[in-house]
């Protein structure tokens, strides 16, 4: 992955984090991976285990981030949520979101265009 596109995808991960945190949740994890998966952020209300997968671009020229995510990769992360559950027990309720940044980059710095939450994509 170039430098540029890892950038990228931090600054988005970094706003997804934000967003939660702005909105109540606790972040318990942040890139957690296993060899089945990984889940960018793995985050906590007082009812709900949140994992989730975070896509950022700079425009809609291939469609919406979300779009992105494959069934390949919901397996994955899936897997992942699987192992994770396994190490660390949870009575509550568990969602999968995904969280779309769309960035603009000003003078090579990505600045915040738009964020959209999508709740259960597992659904």
């Amino acid at each position: 992955m170039s430098r540029y596109k890892k950038d990228l995808g931090d600054f988005g991960e970094k706003v997804a984090e934000s967003f939660y945190r702005d909105h109540g949740y606790r972040i318990l994890c942040k890139n957690y991976s296993v060899s089945s998966g990984e889940l960018d952020l793995i985050v906590e209300s007082d009812n709900c285990l949140v994992f989730v997968e975070v896509k950022t671009r700079r425009n809609l020229n291939y469609g919406y981030p979300a779009e992105a995510i494959t069934q390949k990769k919901l397996l994955h992360m899936k897997r992942a949520a699987e192992e994770y559950l396994l190490r660390n027990p949870y009575e509550k309720e568990i969602r999968f979101d995904a969280v779309e940044v769309l960035a603009v980059i000003v003078d090579g710095v990505p600045q915040l265009e738009s964020i959209n939450h999508i709740p259960n994509i597992l659904l």
